[in-house]
């Protein structure tokens, strides 16, 4: 089992492009001490998981990928995530990480991750254009880390809307929703956008949405 974990792990890291495996160490540092992180090579990264977090460095690194916007190797190698936990689990799409693990009467997911609601809400372009509006100056690093968009993109859409900040903004989240297509949703951009630097604003605005 423990051979299987750590196989499938490194398989994952060694799909990742360079880039978002630094993004990928990037948002761990929460939970890992930097001084780990920063040198690790790939199978390095996957003995310090599998240390960290027995039996659960397979949820963790799922968690992460879902912030890249990396869902087709979430597919790939079976990871778990919500698709996984029946609908009628009592769970909530707020992006809580219980304090207690499998507890019943927490209202959240094991593992920390949330369940997909019943009645996905739609990112309509008026939500996306309200969302852009309170994007700040390091929209670029949300992009990279939190949407897993490529760096080239993101200066081609500044290119194409000069001295236009918001537009910059906005067409962003319109290139992530075109890849997420019908998953697209308030939740999932709000799961996305949870660990990123911004307007707290912006992740009342889109749980807002999620009751519509």
């Amino acid at each position: 089992m423990e051979r299987d974990e750590r196989v499938t792990l490194l398989e994952v890291h060694q799909a990742l492009p360079d880039e978002q495996f630094q993004s990928l160490k990037f948002l761990l540092e929460g939970q890992v001490p930097a001084g780990l992180l920063l040198p690790a090579s790939r199978p390095e990264l996957c003995r310090i998981l599998l240390q960290r977090f027995p039996g659960n460095s397979l949820h963790v690194t799922a968690r992460i990928l879902r912030q890249l916007g990396r869902l087709d190797l979430i597919q790939r190698f079976q990871l778990p995530l919500e698709e996984q936990i029946p609908k009628e689990t009592p769970c909530e799409a707020n992006g809580d990480i219980p304090k207690v693990r499998g507890d019943p009467t927490s209202g959240h997911c094991p593992g920390g991750i949330p369940a997909a609601p019943m009645n996905p809400r739609r990112l309509t372009e008026k939500d996306l254009m309200q969302v852009a509006q309170r994007l700040g100056k390091e929209w670029q690093e949300v992009g990279i880390l939190h949407l897993g968009l490529e760096r080239s993109r993101l200066e081609q859409i500044q290119e194409e809307n000069p001295s236009n900040p918001v537009l910059w903004n906005f067409e962003m989240l319109r290139e992530w929703q075109r890849r997420e297509r019908h998953e697209a949703t308030a939740s999932q951009l709000r799961s996305c956008l949870e660990h990123a630097r911004l307007d707290p604003g912006i992740l009342d605005f889109l749980q807002s949405l999620q009751g519509n």
